[in-house]
């Protein structure tokens, strides 16, 4: 084998090591935020992560360096609040609904981005396989897999902020690349940490949080942004879009380990379907389309 060819192998290898190790981050980072909802509430933790989260990218990217263009100004404004409404909702949701089902539910946000862009007969396959998921996920009929009502909106409503924050993020960081996640995280703090702060219980204000609270922006916000673009920049969008789907198992593995959450037949099969679903539509996805990596837990 030439040495070139086994040095890019290797590299390929590498990023798709790192990229799950990212995945395993984020979640990890989910199982420990929920972890400390019965102390300072889950919009305590949406306050928390986005303060300390902020301040990380902020220091590493330097977002008043930047400058955006008028065209630009109302992208990033949407960008950002999207991106503080998909962590706000998200960690409503698992209050009340395993960590495995809500990724899941969220994950049809830029499913849906990803399906909509095509009208080819095999992308109808991957909306079936989503729709079956979200039926037997959702508490619809006789209610089969027992799923909270209130929390599987809660996701899907972060899937639907997930979607707006693919949309107007790439128009938003069409020149400044992911410095743009900094700015955008700004304003997502603007908005969401006061509203979190006001929501938060008395827990939130006892200097012992702050040790988990670090924890919580590094595992979910410093760790995985910057592996991720390691991944992206040496995997392509197939495969790094494939990879990604993995990620409702491994929020419902770590969910079972973690915070000892379970799931019934029902919700396992309906997750596999979701899985399957994202997987599909970026296997066949067509060469000339782009979608760019988003994180949100």
């Amino acid at each position: 084998m030439p040495a070139q060819l086994r040095k890019s192998r290797k590299s390929v290898l590498l990023s798709v090591f790192v990229l799950i190790i990212a995945m395993i981050s984020v979640q990890s980072g989910a199982s420990l935020a929920k972890s400390l909802f019965s102390e300072v509430g889950a919009p305590g933790v949406t306050a928390l992560r986005l303060a300390l989260g902020t301040l990380m990218l902020a220091l590493f990217f330097k977002p008043w360096r930047l400058r955006f263009t008028a065209e630009q100004r109302i992208p990033l404004l949407v960008y950002g609040i999207a991106l503080g409404g998909m962590n706000y909702l998200f960690y409503l949701s698992i209050r009340t609904v395993p960590l495995g089902i809500a990724v899941a539910l969220e994950f049809t946000g830029p499913l849906a981005v990803a399906l909509f862009s095509s009208r080819r007969v095999v992308d109808f396959v991957w909306v079936i396989l989503a729709v079956l998921g979200l039926w037997f996920l959702l508490p619809l009929g006789k209610n089969v897999a027992g799923v909270d009502l209130a929390g599987a909106l809660y996701a899907l409503g972060a899937g639907a902020f997930w979607a707006l924050y693919i949309l107007f993020g790439q128009r938003a960081g069409a020149d400044h690349g992911p410095a743009t996640v900094a700015m955008g995280s700004l304003i997502a703090a603007a908005v969401f940490v006061p509203l979190g702060m006001f929501q938060a219980s008395a827990g939130l204000w006892h200097w012992g949080v702050l040790p988990l609270g670090l924890c919580i922006a590094l595992l979910s916000t410093a760790i995985p942004y910057s592996l991720e673009m390691i991944a992206l920049t040496r995997l392509p969008t197939r495969t790094f879009g494939t990879l990604m789907s993995m990620e409702p198992a491994l929020a419902a593995i770590s969910g079972l380990i973690f915070l000892g959450e379970t799931l019934t037949w029902p919700q396992g099969l309906a997750l596999i379907s979701i899985i399957v679903a994202s997987a599909g539509s970026t296997m066949t996805l067509r060469r000339d389309a782009q979608i760019q990596r988003v994180d949100i837990n």
